[in-house]
């Protein structure tokens, strides 16, 4: 490998340092000294310069071997970052144009024993510029970001990271660097270049059987004959083929049967079961005398998508089946973790992709605007169970297809099945994101008889070439070419549907920012919600570290500048101002802080709302729409500090809605909502067997601690998979029973619980806007903290109904058992997990408690 220090020096020269490989300039330049981070106030705009320079890495490596005794000696760059000139010794190698490409140079002839190895880059948005104007045939829109996003023109002309130019979340750090390992190859006879296992079930047989597909290089100018025996111990398997290799690049498949006696465990999703893999050795003894010996972990598992006619609506079903079982995808969408990919780390991808299964997801989609994840991305879904929608990488854009940038494409999408198709966490491929809809919707304002050009332009792309390339690389998959789209009925309509956004039809992407968020009838009651969201502000701590004093207002010019969506800090006024009295303290730091707590509010109660209307809609058809078979918020983890849509700050910090995903995506969970004056609840639930289950339904007046009145429904069956009514009744009745109730006074609570120890969650029902709640009084909260073994234990007294208590612990990593509660009851246990060690007194010290009435 040649990973490690370098040299690195700017297009004239006047900036010269040692920089790591893998990496980029921006991290180099910090690592240095030489700039501040970048994510500091408006630096994202200051340090432009460095994306628009030229940079060149070079270093001299020794050749650890005799080069006279190997046939074949490549340089291998797993990725590069974007535009380049690679030389080795002066004479230059070739060029790179795909930061999502592998590349591999032949240097038998060049290779020395001290070598000099350059990489030249060219400025990614010069080179985005260029290529679009060289494209004389027709423009390929969008030319721009919107100017609030403040990023870089033309970034459908390169294979990059699209939203490293800017995007409605995201601030325009265009990186150059060599952003993946680069290594020197040598070998004789062959070499293995890709390795990939995929499983599939014969269920006439009922047996299982192993496609294994090795891609070599041989070397030698006639075929290698020689034996591959493959090796499961646990399953009793051990097969053993004759193959022969043929000279150049080729690729040999083997079909290992499972033995039929072994008892194969399936891998599941989480919450559905576990994620068994087994451990297996394949080992390749080639007449030439050399032996390969590869292991690796093989999991057992199908997915199809389902789209058939659903009896009593119109149009197909949307939805997956694991293991021949339908289930009901609950999750988010995933960006890239930080504008600077060397900083993501395993432990970074850990912490984030754990807090997600932590929160009752078993599903992620890897959003078509960032990058392939690295291995150990998924590696961590494989072994938690977070299936994964996996976008190719195209985004709210359309892209030219001339020849070189399809051959471009083309060995991208089959490098990256080929280094991905193992994983059984990967569910699906999808070709871009919201293409589809941006042509039928004219988001781009094409004239309508030039429509024709673009519509081929789109199925040359995504149909006859990337659909191509993954029908003959991976047939254990389902494929879509855009999300949202009606699946098979845009198909049938030439790939490109009148109305991608059909509710009878496959996904949808949802997001409406006017109107009343807690009101479930605005949403629409699809097959399958892929994206829905609402924006908020990350906590103070997390805004502290970027910022100074003079930026702590909701109308700051860094306010202003940290928004990337047009009016989103309005738009979240607006939706505050709808249920809550706007924070008018005179302090203007308690005025912000007030401030970002109610958006944090807002966005975990609207995006509650929306999802359990999805949930509760999984096994009801009503005037042709229902059967809503997936829940995928907008968006998990953010990529700066910054107001945005996700629940996970930068850097882990969960927000209120994490907190809410918790239980909103709680494999049992009521739910209730209101139509008509009358009140329904719903048990949702994501078990695997029916249960009989209590209702406990509790109302409180919001002046006392007491309970106005319980009831309890018992011997109610919640179905497994499914979602059923279990309770209906007037709210004026309710309110009757339960003397002196009115809707602005009283609020409902409510669980299901059973025998064996199950429970639900919580879960509550406002029945007035929380401005007009009458009794509500401001409470004295506290908090006594005890450590027991490597957890905190809180432990809160309140003296008045309170709601969305909120523990914050400012920067100490970690997370709470639960926050952002409403709390009926004088005392509650709330257990503190930290992320790196911590202290009873550090936490007592960091500790602030916030309910809605400590707004002023």
């Amino acid at each position: 490998s040649l990973r490690g220090s370098w040299w690195l020096r700017s297009g004239n020269g006047s900036v010269s340092l040692r920089a790591e490989v893998p990496g980029c300039v921006h991290t180099a330049l910090l690592c240095r000294g030489l700039i501040q981070d970048p994510y500091y106030r408006f630096n994202d705009v200051m340090y432009r310069w460095i994306s628009l320079d030229n940079w060149t890495y070079s270093r001299t490596f020794k050749t650890p071997f005799d080069v006279r005794k190997w046939q074949k000696v490549n340089l291998v760059f797993q990725g590069v970052d974007t535009v380049a000139q690679i030389l080795l010794n002066n004479v230059t190698l070739g060029r790179t144009d795909n930061m999502f490409n592998r590349y591999s140079f032949d240097i038998t002839s060049m290779i020395q024993e001290v070598n000099f190895v350059e990489v030249r880059f060219l400025s990614a948005i010069s080179y985005a510029a260029e290529q679009s104007r060289c494209h004389k045939a027709h423009s390929i829109p969008p030319a721009c970001p919107p100017p609030v996003q403040k990023g870089e023109c033309h970034v459908n002309f390169i294979r990059k990271e699209q939203c490293s130019f800017s995007w409605d979340w995201g601030p325009s750090f265009p990186t150059q660097g060599i952003w993946k390992d680069v290594r020197i190859e040598a070998y004789n006879y062959y070499h293995l270049i890709y390795f990939s296992i995929t499983p599939f079930f014969v269920k006439s047989a009922q047996q299982w059987y192993l496609e294994v597909e090795s891609i070599f290089d041989v070397v030698s100018n006639k075929p290698i004959a020689g034996l591959v025996t493959v090796n499961i111990p646990k399953l009793q398997t051990q097969q053993m083929f004759s193959v022969k290799l043929q000279p150049g690049e080729g690729s040999i498949v083997l079909r290992v049967n499972i033995n039929k006696s072994a008892e194969v465990e399936a891998w599941w999703p989480n919450g559905h079961g576990r994620q068994t893999g087994y451990n297996m050795t394949t080992t390749f003894m080639m007449a030439a005398g050399c032996q390969i010996e590869k292991l690796s972990k093989v999991y057992f598992r199908t997915v199809e998508l389902v789209q058939e006619p659903i009896p009593g609506s119109p149009g197909l079903s949307f939805y997956f089946r694991i293991n021949g079982l339908p289930i009901f995808i609950k999750g988010s969408n995933w960006i890239p973790a930080d504008s600077f990919q060397d900083r993501v780390t395993y432990d970074t991808l850990r912490l984030l992709l754990k807090s997600a299964a932590d929160a009752n997801m078993n599903a992620l989609r890897v959003w078509g605007g960032g990058v392939y994840e690295q291995d150990e991305f998924y590696d961590i879904c494989d072994e938690i169970g977070i299936m994964i929608w996996q976008d190719f990488m195209f985004a709210c854009a359309l892209y030219p297809t001339n020849q070189n940038y399809l051959e471009s494409v083309r060995a991208e999408v089959s490098h990256q099945i080929r280094r991905l198709k193992s994983h059984p966490s990967i569910i699906l491929w999808s070709g871009n994101n919201e293409n589809e809809a941006a042509i039928s919707s004219n988001w781009f304002s094409i004239p309508y008889p030039d429509r024709e050009l673009y519509i081929k332009d789109y199925v040359t792309l995504y149909v006859k070439n990337i659909r191509e390339i993954v029908l003959s690389e991976d047939k254990s998959r389902p494929f879509v070419a855009s999300s949202p789209s009606n699946g098979l009925e845009s198909v049938k309509e030439g790939w490109l549907s009148q109305n991608p956004y059909d509710t009878h039809y496959g996904d949808t992407h949802f997001y409406d920012y006017t109107s009343d968020c807690w009101n479930w009838t605005v949403y629409p009651k699809t097959r399958f919600a892929s994206e829905y969201g609402f924006q908020s502000w990350p906590s103070f701590s997390t805004i502290e570290k970027v910022s100074s004093p003079e930026d702590w207002s909701y109308t700051s010019n860094f306010s202003l500048h940290r928004q990337h969506h047009e009016g989103g800090n309005i738009q979240m006024l607006q939706e505050i101002g709808h249920h809550f009295k706007l924070p008018q303290s005179p302090d203007p730091v308690k005025q912000f802080k007030d401030m970002i707590y109610l958006t944090q509010v807002m966005q975990a109660q609207c995006i509650k709302t929306e999802t359990e209307f999805y949930r509760f809609s999984q096994s009801e058809i009503i005037n042709g729409e229902g059967h809503t078979m997936g829940a995928l918020y907008w968006q998990l983890n953010d990529i700066w500090q910054a107001p945005s849509w996700a629940s996970l700050e930068y850097g882990g910090k969960w927000k209120l809605l994490h907190y809410f995903a918790q239980n909103f995506f709680a494999p049992l969970l009521p739910v209730a909502y209101e139509d008509k004056g009358i009140l329904h609840i719903y048990g949702v639930s994501d078990l695997h067997e029916d249960h009989k289950l209590t209702l406990r339904v509790v109302v409180h007046a919001w002046s006392s601690l007491e309970p106005v009145c319980i009831l309890a429904k018992e011997g109610v069956t919640v179905k497994a998979q499914s979602a059923v009514p279990i309770y209906k009744e007037s709210i004026s009745d309710l309110l009757e029973r339960c003397r002196n109730c009115t809707r602005k006074s009283c609020v409902i609570t409510f669980c299901l619980v059973g025998e064996d120890g199950l429970q639900s969650p919580r879960n509550h029902y406002f029945l007035s806007l929380l401005k007009d709640a009458v009794g509500l009084e401001k409470t004295q909260l506290s908090a006594s903290v005890s450590q027991q073994d490597d957890v905190y234990v809180f432990v809160l007294q309140t003296t008045a109904i309170a709601p969305f208590v909120t523990l914050d612990v400012g920067s100490i990593k970690g997370r709470f058992s639960d926050n952002g509660f409403l709390m009926t009851e004088k005392k509650k246990m709330v257990v503190f997990y930290p992320w790196e060690p911590t202290s009873v007194e550090e936490l007592e010290s960091s500790l602030i408690l916030t309910s809605l009435l400590d707004v002023v």
